[in-house]
């Protein structure tokens, strides 16, 4: 006999998201291992004991890595994925009728939070997987990537003579230490030619950019990522980011 499921919602459920996501489900075993109730008092200082209550700040720090995890590009689609995995629900501390936060709350709260929080934050989960005994700390593997700035081209500027001399007294010095005492003398063959270049150019929206270029890609402003990974458990232990014009 064929069957046909005919499904109608039901008006009122009994409904717990614990039976519902598997003992070996990634989410459910990150979230009994994973602490970050220290991020309470280290965010304290970020708020007013009146008014509207925020997001919660454990709640916020965990759907960036979830963002990161799933490789979502956006905040809008960090909620819209998370609103449908009962697992990332169950991770997140939300029940299935709970309305997540805006997309638009999670832009807010990482501009809100200084780079001293990310920081404590990245030291605090690496000691904890130290802990764990995930790290082997025998070797560990460096590299860079450049990311782009969030500056147009358009933004570019001459610099001044005077914002630039202490740069450029210090580049001639650097050139001595390498054992090239004429190289901060000769122009390069771009600034021959008359092109851009980070030595006479400067961005108005983000002076700290530089001007770089990926191999077949048109250039443009960016940043210079590097990280180190542990090789025998791919743990990130440090990162950060660097001028562009920087070689690692």
């Amino acid at each position: 006999m064929q069957g046909r499921k005919n499904y109608q919602e039901k008006l009122f459920t009994n409904f717990q998201l614990s039976d519902r996501i598997p003992e070996d489900n990634f989410y459910r075993q990150l979230k009994g291992v994973l602490d970050l109730q220290f991020l309470y008092p280290a965010t304290a200082t970020y708020y007013g004991t009146e008014g509207q209550k925020s997001i919660d700040p454990v709640v916020f720090f965990k759907l960036m890595l979830v963002g990161y995890l799933e490789n979502q590009p956006s905040d809008r689609r960090i909620v819209s994925n998370s609103s449908m995995r009962l697992d990332i629900l169950y991770f997140i501390g939300y029940d299935i009728e709970e309305q997540l936060p805006w997309h638009s709350t999670l832009s807010r709260t990482r501009q809100l939070y200084e780079e001293a929080v990310f920081n404590q934050l990245f030291k605090a989960v690496l000691k904890q997987c130290i802990e764990k005994g995930m790290l082997s700390g025998r070797r560990q593997a460096i590299d860079s990537v450049l990311v782009k700035a969030n500056a147009s081209m358009d933004s570019l500027k001459e610099k001044e003579v005077f914002e630039d001399a202490l740069l450029y007294t210090k580049q001639l010095r650097e050139s001595l230490d390498e054992e090239q005492p004429h190289a901060g003398l000769v122009p390069s063959t771009e600034e021959k030619r008359g092109k851009r270049s980070n030595k006479t150019r400067t961005s108005t929206t983000d002076p700290d950019s530089r001007m770089a270029v990926k191999p077949g890609k048109v250039t443009k402003l960016n940043y210079l990522s590097q990280l180190s990974v542990d090789t025998e458990s791919y743990v990130i232990t440090h990162i950060g980011a660097f001028h562009a014009d920087k070689r690692d």
